[in-house]
């Protein structure tokens, strides 16, 4: 688990310049601000394609393989997109960006390995560490950028590329510290008897094997409420980091100052998750996801209908910590409901469908923004963060209306 975190710490660095200086990118390249939302929709859409099928693979190989097809896919995109400002090619940021992404996306199967190697009470905590070796990459985030803003004139380099060209030395490490993992986490998911003694595996259901469906996941009730909860974490959160961005850099902060206040919305997404977990494991994950989507809506109307550095930043805190709780409850709810030999497609599913939710909200946030400004895009991130509620709503109204 340590070395596994330690990976997260060095390469989840870079995905905070996908979110924080890809939309400025964008803008850089094509001159349209309608189209800032393209990279995070590339993002989302990397994930859509990349997360089920390396999900498959991890079942079928084992969870290592796949963080490092993931690893080396996301070292290649880094220098690609980092040659997009050279080439002042919108082309190429598309093609390094979708890479890099699917690479990153990929390299999440870090998640479904720390599932495997914690009994079932204990599992939304697994994924609390993983996302904990997150926030030592935030120093490195920032640093970096202020080093490229001080050397890019020196080397007459775009101060929006350079700091991807230094990706790969932090994917690097991040490498070595998978591959010193032994045994494979699909190994012990499937022997936690030999690691936790005194643990007995819940009792197969009797009859025959039932190949994995992603149909059938999306027919129980409990784990569909989880997917569109997780789902609508992640749309919510799209659209406020498209806004974030365009709306400090309009008034006038520098980059470092965009990286320092995305920094504020990864503590959000990262700080807390243990605790977070910890919590899902003892009182029930609906209890932590549905909370996390109500702080999510707050956090957006902060970003969208406050001004000033202070406020926008807490509220960019705000949709990182509803995000939080919304991601780690529901993804743990999902592990726990699936054996370790179809985890990864499980998964994948859940975030399939959150990558198509985070595409679409890229795509129209962009249009919304242009055409309704601030206000109509804030109340476009609140919209899409609703229907979690209202499914917890119709789980209350329901009872109470059958009881009379």
């Amino acid at each position: 688990m340590a070395l596994f975190a330690l990976c997260q710490t060095f390469t989840g660095a870079g995905m905070q310049f996908a979110y924080g200086f890809g939309p400025l990118m964008v803008v850089q390249l094509t001159g349209s601000a309608a189209l800032a939302g393209m990279s995070i929709a590339l993002i989302g859409l990397s994930r859509f394609l990349i997360a089920y099928p390396i999900g498959e693979i991890a079942d079928k190989w084992g969870r290592k393989p796949g963080i490092m097809l993931g690893l080396v896919l996301a070292m290649v995109g880094a220098v690609v997109t980092g040659s997009s400002m050279h080439f002042n090619s919108a082309a190429v940021l598309i093609a390094g960006m979708l890479l890099f992404s699917m690479g990153m996306n990929a390299a999440q199967q870090l998640r479904v390995a720390a599932t495997d190697m914690f009994p079932p009470n204990r599992r939304a905590e697994a994924l609390g560490y993983i996302a904990m070796g997150s926030l030592v990459g935030l120093v490195l985030s920032p640093l970096m950028v202020n080093w490229s803003e001080k050397l890019a004139p020196t080397l007459g380099m775009d101060p929006l590329g350079l700091p991807w060209m230094m990706v790969p030395a932090l994917i690097i490490p991040g490498m070595f510290m998978v591959l010193m993992v032994r045994p494979d986490p699909k190994e012990i998911g499937m022997n936690l008897g030999r690691y936790y003694p005194g643990y007995v595996a819940p009792e197969r259901k009797p009859g025959p094997v039932v190949e994995f469906n992603w149909l059938d996941m999306l027919r129980q009730p409990r784990i569909r409420a989880a997917i569109i909860a997780n789902g609508a974490g992640q749309g919510n959160m799209t659209v406020v980091m498209v806004l974030t961005s365009l709306v400090l850099h309009h008034h006038g902060h520098s980059l470092t100052e965009i990286a320092a206040s995305h920094m504020f919305h990864t503590v959000g997404m990262f700080a807390f998750t243990v605790p977070l977990g910890r919590l899902a494991d003892r009182i029930g994950h609906e209890k932590v996801m549905y909370p996390g989507v109500v702080i999510s809506l707050i956090g957006a109307a902060l970003v969208a209908f406050t001004g000033g550095w202070l406020l926008i930043t807490l509220g960019t805190f705000l949709v990182g910590l509803g995000w939080a709780g919304g991601n780690v409850a529901a993804t743990a709810l999902i592990a726990e409901s699936y054996e370790t030999h179809e985890r990864g497609r499980a998964i994948g599913v859940n975030e399939s469908i959150a990558g198509g939710i985070n595409m679409a909200a890229a795509l129209i946030t962009g249009p919304v923004m242009a055409l309704g400004g601030l206000p109509a895009t804030g109340l476009f991130a609140i919209l899409i963060a609703l229907p979690p509620l209202f499914i917890l709503a119709a789980q209350i109204v329901r009872p109470a209306a059958q009881a009379r």
